[in-house]
């Protein structure tokens, strides 16, 4: 392909809403690129998440010039690649793999684009004690984001304890003794009384996984909420968070600045990012 015309993919599962193509080839056609950007559904096609890699070396050998990775594939994927980002070496999952010849590199975006979210959506959030549920691929992006924005100590909350442990230990290593901790499910109304802040990094809130991640009257108008899921752009917990008079971070904005960065890696051209941000409010509107 000449340097002006671009294959890329999205590999998850139940990805049918994702926005990522729209996103990505509206702010090629403005760069005057041709980009064509498919969905690469493991549901659709019957594969499990174990067969991340094939799909990895299917797309590379057709001449992919990159691939977008989301739930349940994050940390399946790491195994098959032949090297790794800083960030995704030290996060341990992968959204973005860039093919350089016969190379394919690991990249992670959603840590860059949760911190830039963030930091324009709630600017002033207080950061002493933040609790998060999930401890998935896009939770240990997340976590490490809200580390990096300066908070005190994150509770890391997850259905599979184990998961929790593994990620606190992690960001401790990278972050320092006692910035993060693991806590069981079932402390999560103590948790959350005491709390700054809540993200949620888990899938619930999806089309495909609709509801809220937490009992409703734990909420209280003392925390901050930040979502990580964006179809829809106002999920369950947003909704019902900002009616009780949280501040609130929808997930749209990461959504934006992590598509920016990977249009960047596949790319090597400078996005727009308030347009890709405009992007996101026009498109989740007229869905």
């Amino acid at each position: 392909m000449s340097p002006d015309s671009y294959l890329v993919g999205l590999i998850g599962s139940g990805i049918g809403p994702s926005l990522s193509p729209a996103l990505h080839e509206r702010e090629a056609d403005r760069q005057g690129l041709r980009y064509l950007y498919r969905l690469i559904d493991i549901d659709t096609l019957g594969v499990a998440p174990e067969r991340t890699g094939e799909l990895v070396r299917s797309a590379r050998d057709m001449g992919y010039d990159g691939l977008n990775v989301t739930h349940p594939c994050k940390q399946q994927v790491l195994a098959h690649l032949d090297a790794l980002s800083p960030q995704a070496e030290a996060l341990g999952a992968v959204n973005t793999v860039v093919f350089e010849g016969d190379l394919a590199i690991g990249h992670n975006t959603d840590a860059t684009g949760f911190a830039a979210s963030f930091a324009r959506g709630l600017p002033d959030a207080p950061l002493e004690r933040v609790v998060q549920l999930g401890a998935g691929g896009a939770g240990a992006a997340v976590a490490h984001a809200v580390l990096a924005l300066g908070a005190g100590r994150l509770t890391v909350l997850d259905a599979l304890p184990d998961r929790a442990a593994a990620l606190a230990a992690s960001l401790n290593h990278h972050f320092g003794s006692g910035r993060a901790a693991a806590a069981d499910l079932l402390d999560i109304a103590a948790q959350t009384a005491s709390a700054d802040g809540l993200v949620n990094a888990t899938p619930i809130g999806m089309a495909a996984h609709p509801g809220l991640p937490l009992p409703a009257d734990l909420l209280h108008p003392g925390l901050w909420v930040a979502e990580v899921v964006y179809r829809p752009l106002e999920t369950a917990l947003v909704r019902t968070a900002r009616a009780l008079g949280c501040p609130t971070l929808d997930g749209g904005g990461m959504a934006a600045y992590q598509a920016a960065d990977s249009f960047r890696l596949f790319t090597g051209r400078e996005p727009d990012t308030a347009r890709m941000l405009a992007d996101i409010g026009d498109l989740t509107s007229a869905h």
